[in-house]
């Protein structure tokens, strides 16, 4: 049965971070904000900045990747969830959860009471996963891209159960 682990990813590997983002945005690209054409110029730099500002965790079964998302902090009680994403291949497998809880800790240990994350409209296993996992839609809603007419919505709940 395969074995999969969450890890946080560091800076030094950028690389590996570059091949899992593109892949999500080649893979999903109505889910994101941006879109593989923007991010497969992205230099050495902008890549190692990007995991120096955020904190990056990284899906494996069996050592090779298979999902990614990423935490933001962005203020004294909320963090923030974005570019989750999981292989077509680890789907259903549990990979969503681990990254998910992943996430959820991440912001607890940080003092952070709130996760909040936004979710494309259609997106519907998503946001039926997201449910799942106690989140809720805030009603506040916003274009995925500039200049586009597709809207996602904020969805939050609680870092800790109960």
């Amino acid at each position: 049965m395969p074995q999969t682990t969450v890890r946080l990813l560091r800076p030094d590997e950028w690389r590996l971070y570059r091949s899992v983002r593109l892949a999500a945005l080649a893979d999903a690209p109505e889910a994101f904000g941006s879109t593989w054409a923007a991010e497969h110029t992205f230099t050495e730099r902008k890549w190692r900045e990007r995991l120096a500002r955020r904190n990056t965790f990284l899906a494996e079964r069996d050592d090779a990747p298979c999902g990614l998302t990423s935490v933001l902090l962005t203020d004294l009680r909320t963090a923030e969830l974005v570019s989750f994403w999981v292989a077509p291949t680890a789907r259903g497998s549990g990979a969503a959860d681990l990254l998910l809880d992943a996430a959820l800790g991440h912001a607890a240990a940080h003092a952070r009471t709130e996760l909040r994350l936004w979710v494309a409209a259609g997106n519907d296993r998503a946001e039926r996963f997201y449910r799942r996992r106690g989140f809720i839609r805030t009603g506040e809603s916003q274009p995925v891209r500039p200049d586009e007419p597709r809207l996602e919505y904020a969805m939050t709940r609680p870092t800790a159960d109960g």
